[in-house]
Parts: structure tokens; sequence; C-alpha cells
């Protein structure tokens, strides 16, 4: 049974884990068979937003593990005490959280930095050799961690112009796709999809993360 690292950024799409993409992951990786081995860094996040509103919440903090622990239903891990060798793979569903909590990538585009922490399992990961699946806005974080690894890498965000330019800013490869369809980089043991970057519906998230999925799997 293969262990699947699935890392949360907090809970909701815009200030958190995009949850839709959460839950598919987790769905097709126990239809799978695998294991999976949550987790989120034990900060706080950027800022709170409403989601009934979409305002920020002024005054008010929460910490993206305590949040995260909510689509986990309790079982979640502090990313500090995950390594490699604890995982056969690592996946990143998307949503805001990634981009203002496990780095930067909202307020500094493609100058902008990781988290230690995430890094290092990333890293980690990357080295040893084992497959990574990021989806929606997550392939920017991934390729800032592989320019920081002096690395390049193909992935995808669907088609949105600027992120794609801020992807090749990186120093990775951009390739439009589909929503429904993923990006392999096969020597890197990278995969990727656009979900709800691209997606009208659940359905058609569901369709590629499906299949990142399954290939994060084949590619262990």
């Amino acid at each position: 049974m293969p262990k699947v690292g699935v890392v949360l950024s907090g809970c909701g799409v815009n200030d958190g884990a995009e949850i839709h993409e959460s839950v598919i992951t987790m769905l097709f990786l126990d239809r799978a068979g695998a294991e999976m081995v949550l987790m989120a860094p034990n900060i706080d996040q950027l800022h709170v937003i409403n989601h009934a509103t979409g305002k920020e919440i002024e005054g008010e903090s929460r910490n993206v593990l305590v949040e995260s622990a909510r689509i986990a239903r309790g079982e979640i891990k502090d990313i500090v005490d995950v390594t490699s060798e604890d995982i056969d793979a690592l996946i990143f569903p998307g949503g805001f959280g990634v981009a203002k909590n496990l780095c930067d990538y909202a307020m500094a585009g493609a100058d902008c930095s990781v988290n230690p922490d995430v890094f290092r399992l990333v890293s980690e990961v990357h080295s040893a050799e084992k497959p990574i699946g990021v989806i929606c806005i997550s392939p920017a974080m991934m390729g800032k961690v592989m320019e920081k690894m002096g690395e390049k890498v193909s992935l995808t965000i669907g088609n949105d112009e600027q992120t794609a330019n801020d992807l090749i800013t990186m120093g990775a490869k951009h390739v439009t796709c589909p929503v429904q369809e993923i990006v392999v980089d096969k020597d890197k043991k990278v995969v990727s999809t656009p979900a709800y970057m691209l997606a009208g519906r659940i359905s058609e998230a569901a369709d590629g993360i499906e299949k990142l999925v399954k290939e994060v799997i084949n590619l262990i």
C-alpha cells in the first residue's frame, strides 16, 4: 500500500486549501488503496476571508494546521514531523492558501518565497526521486522550489497568461492544458492539473484530479 502525503493549506478556497480539490484528492487516493498522510504547517494564515462575502475579516486570526484539520477530520500531522522517508509521494491540492500560506505567490508573483518547512519536504521528496502532484495554483509553488533547486520542470496551470508567464520566469516550462487533463514531467516525476484554475463545475475538476492521482501512484 503506497503512502501518499497530502499537504493542506487551511480550509477554504480564498484563504486556505480548496475544499473540493482536497476531498476529491483524498477520495481517489482512497479508491486507489493508498494510505494518506495528511499534513499542514503549524503557522498563522495570512488573513481570514469571509467566504460568504469574499471580504477579509479584520482582526481575526486562524492557524493553518488547525483549519486543515477540519478537512482531515482531525487526522493530521505538523509538516515539520514528516520526512521523505515517511511517504512514497506527495500531493498539493490548490486554493489560495497555497499562494498565501505555503508560499507568498499571491503577493510577490514570480519573486515569491516558499515556507521553509514546505520547501524542505518538497526538496527531500524530489531528491529521493519520489513523485509530486500539484493541483490548481500549486504549480506556482512547485516552480519556485524547482528554481531554487536549480532544476527546470514542465507544469500547467491551465491557460492563465500571467501565471504561465510567472512560471516561465521561474525557469519552468508551462504547458497549456484543458481542465480534464494532466501534464506529466516523467523525468522530474511531477504531475500537474488545472482543476479550479479552469473548472466551471466540480466534475470537471474531478476528472483531472483523478488522472493526476493515478499517475502519481503509477510513478511510485
